[in-house]
């Protein structure tokens, strides 16, 4: 009997350690994070970056790993290996799907307006000029049509009443942007452009094309060497040492104010002719899809996106919640400011290589 119950001990014994273990391997199984490895623009980068998002993806089981590139350079690269792309438009979003053969529709978790920073002397000439509107000191809109009109002609600072008193303000009155061929908020800005300088109607055959692309050539002619993301040019402009008017996501400038950085003596200017930079996420796999669901539909992911100056889809109280100290800056509701349909991805491609081309 006594060999019997310390059989039967020894069993239990044994049972019990093995449940221990089970118990702790699924432990460990609960609070481990999937890996998903990102091509992402560079304008989330700091976002993805930043250690509460990194928190807050692990709460829900995921390490993100990511590399940056132009929106629309992502179409060259090999996207094997990856668990998604996250380009900042819908239309790179669609080729990159179409390529990959992703089913499905994208998803679209945030979004930003295109805007033009400026310092405050030459937001002021432009307004004096009739080619700006200033609602305060330091917001406003830029009128496309005359901005146009203006950099059709060559239309230099030195010939626009009271840029005399800045000697700053020199050489032919432009926009600096990204490369379009390369970056998403280079292609929108084209995208904006053409739309109004055709009209009213978007660039949709060659005679849109032949009509449209001799004056997008000349605004981005006049930038000289372009960047391939609008990281660079905004930093530039914050320190002081890029052109006056400079092409950004409202996003950028929402995550600095709400960062409470010195901004200077920035003007935000929000085009009356714009287009929303939809940022886009294609699901190269299920835990790419999953990622996406998930910064889409966790209040604590849209809390933070917003922080980093992102506009949640279909949430805007979030948005102007967050930044009701931010008004003199922000235009909140978009009073004034009319959206450009973007042309098919083919179409703007096009239109890029006409406008970049020696």
């Amino acid at each position: 009997m006594r060999r019997i119950f310390g059989i039967v001990l020894a069993v239990l014994l044994i049972g019990g350690v093995a449940a221990a273990l089970i118990a702790g391997r699924e432990k460990d199984k609960g609070t481990a994070t999937t890996t998903v490895r990102g091509v992402i623009g560079s304008e989330k980068a700091e976002f993805f970056a930043d250690p509460d998002v990194v928190k807050a993806l692990a709460d829900k089981g995921f390490t993100v790993k990511t590399e940056t590139s132009g929106s629309w350079a992502m179409e060259n690269l090999p996207l094997k290996g990856y668990d998604f792309a996250f380009p900042s438009s819908e239309s790179p979003a669609v080729e990159l799907a179409r390529k990959a053969g992703v089913k499905g529709t994208p998803q679209r978790p945030f979004y930003s307006p295109l805007v033009v920073v400026a310092h405050r002397n030459a937001a002021e000439v432009l307004a004096g000029n009739g080619l700006a509107t200033l609602t305060g000191k330091n917001t406003g809109t830029l009128r496309m049509g005359a901005y146009l009109e203006a950099a059709e002609r060559d239309r230099t600072w030195q010939r626009l009443k009271g840029a005399e008193k800045y000697s700053e303000l020199n050489g032919v009155v432009s926009i600096t942007s990204t490369d379009p061929a390369q970056s998403n908020s280079g292609a929108l800005y084209l995208a904006a452009a053409s739309y109004v300088a055709n009209g009213g109607r978007i660039v949709a055959d060659d005679a849109d094309l032949a009509r449209t692309a001799p004056l997008m050539k000349k605004l981005i002619s006049v930038q000289g060497a372009q960047q391939s993301s609008s990281d660079a040019p905004f930093r530039d402009f914050i320190s002081g040492a890029a052109n006056p008017l400079v092409l950004v996501y409202e996003s950028q400038v929402a995550s600095l104010l709400m960062q409470r950085q010195d901004v200077g003596d920035m003007v935000v200017l929000y085009p009356d002719v714009t287009v929303n930079s939809d940022h886009t996420l294609v699901p190269l796999t299920p835990e790419g899809r999953r990622l996406g669901e998930l910064l889409s539909g966790d209040k604590k992911l849209r809390e933070l996106a917003v922080r980093h100056g992102f506009r949640p889809q279909g949430a805007a109280s979030e948005f102007t919640a967050a930044t009701a100290s931010h008004t003199a800056y922000l235009n909140q509701r978009l009073t004034g400011v009319r959206q450009a349909p973007v042309p098919r991805a083919g179409v703007l491609r096009d239109l890029a290589r006409r406008a970049t081309s020696q």
